[in-house]
């Protein structure tokens, strides 16, 4: 039996408390003083990663299409019908995204994979040429659970290779993003990809497999020496297109716009308060990238850059760039009361 069982402490303890009640002001820049909310919106390219005979696999991919849930993969061989559903993405989606948010003056990190950027490397330049932040997503998006621990290693040090080949200014992700499902994987998984980013001499700036909070929060560096954290940028499944794909759908661009916008109103209303946050929003080429689902994100934006012109503050950024941000006004350890 795996020492990593399904209670293993060696993730570390769990912690419900947080900041509690007080937390920090996380003093946003911005133009007009400290802004009121962070936003980062993230792009997730997988396109030509997923589960195919194509690549090698014994099955099809039936997670996160329009086929919805309850779709039963085929097995040995090739389902083109989601193949070509996936392709969408990467074909159209992608630019139409881009556009988009080169139209309002928005950047985005993508939380990429190695295996479909190398796929598709136009993609890879137009992100970084654009501005926008390339994270790490895995080498492929698929469940690791099945893999070893050296297996897993191996496959992180040839995403972080692949993305700095592509990436014009050949520098390594800072960041990092599984969150595909797994098992035994998911218990260990931190702790080695952090030792991976040591290893290939890559910043570790951010680590986003985790929703437990709307602010960045610091714990011990896996591995590290007493004095070095590693800082947890919390990411988000409900301010997520991926919905669009089960059965709590958005069913048309408005339910999504909606949702954007009660979410940006509650936490502005808290950052008018003292109590900022971040706002994290997930899209995927091949979901969002729909001309019908993109126009509940054009309505999000245009809703908030109406606030904007109306005197809110808000910042749009990376991830990296809260993380350098948190990183210097809070560096590791932040008490809970700071």
């Amino acid at each position: 039996m795996s020492a990593h069982t399904a209670n293993s402490t060696d993730y570390g303890p769990r912690d419900l408390k947080g900041y509690g009640e007080h937390t920090p002001d996380p003093q946003w820049p911005s133009k007009n003083g400290n802004a009121k909310i962070a936003i980062n919106i993230v792009l997730n390219y997988e396109e030509g990663s997923e589960v195919t005979p194509v690549n090698g696999d014994n099955m099809t991919e039936v997670l996160s299409s329009e086929l919805g849930p309850g779709v039963k993969p085929m097995i040995g061989t090739r389902n083109v019908n989601i193949e070509s559903l996936y392709e969408y993405g990467s074909r159209a989606g992608v630019w139409r995204i881009l556009r988009l948010l080169e139209q309002y003056n928005i950047p985005c990190t993508t939380f990429a994979v190695g295996q479909a950027l190398e796929m598709n490397p136009e993609v890879a330049v137009a992100l970084e040429v654009r501005g926008h932040e390339i994270g790490s997503h895995g080498w492929r998006w698929i469940d690791r659970s099945g893999w070893t621990a050296e297996e897993e290693a191996d496959n992180a040090r040839k995403t972080l290779r692949a993305i700095a080949a592509l990436a014009p200014s050949k520098r390594p992700p800072r960041g990092w993003y599984y969150g595909m499902v797994a098992t035994e994987a998911n218990v260990r998984s931190r702790a080695l990809i952090a030792q991976v980013f040591k290893d290939e001499g890559a910043p570790l700036l951010w680590y986003s497999d985790d929703y437990s909070d709307d602010l960045p929060h610091w714990i011990p560096y896996p591995g590290g020496r007493k004095d070095e954290g590693l800082l947890i940028v919390p990411y988000t499944l409900d301010t997520n297109d991926n919905k669009n794909t089960g059965h709590q759908a958005f069913i048309t661009p408005d339910h999504f716009a909606r949702y954007l916008i009660a979410t940006y109103d509650e936490l502005y209303a808290e950052g008018e308060s003292g109590h900022a946050k971040m706002m994290s929003i997930g899209l995927h080429c091949r979901i969002i990238g729909r001309p019908g689902r993109i126009a509940g994100l054009r309505q999000f934006l245009e809703y908030v850059k109406a606030k904007e012109k109306e005197g809110a503050s808000v910042w749009w950024a990376t991830r990296e760039q809260i993380a350098t941000h948190w990183i210097e006004k809070f560096p590791y350890p932040l008490s809970k009361t700071s």
